[in-house]
């Protein structure tokens, strides 16, 4: 499981590519972050509508609403030009971290081999 200190800084990033090809709502989010990650990261809920309002705010992304077949309306999100080209700029800033923490870890210690 990662912790949500570690991947905080990459939510907004996570979220983006997966509105990347289509429009989607929270819980379908939260339920492909879910199986993407293999169940290795489970989004709260509170985090996840919390960068929805960050990238709304920063017009990533935008909301409407769609009626769902028991006429019951859902509300969807869509990324927008902006979004995908803040999310072009946290993969490059990605590629830059991981080069950098490489670096610093030993793979001897993770493979609980420290001799």
């Amino acid at each position: 499981m990662i912790s949500s200190d570690v991947i905080r800084g990459y939510n907004d990033t996570i979220i983006l590519y997966l509105l990347l090809n289509e429009a989607s709502y929270g819980y379908e989010i939260s339920k492909n972050i879910k199986e993407l990650s293999d169940e290795k990261y489970i989004i709260k809920e509170t985090t996840l509508y919390s960068a929805f309002n960050r990238l709304m705010k920063n017009g990533y992304i935008e909301s409407f609403f769609k009626e769902e077949t028991h006429g019951k309306r859902r509300k969807y999100y869509r990324i927008t030009q902006a979004g995908i080209d803040y999310y072009r700029e946290k993969c490059t800033e990605w590629e830059l971290t991981k080069e950098v923490i490489n670096r610093f870890v030993r793979e001897e210690l993770i493979n609980g081999n420290n001799h």
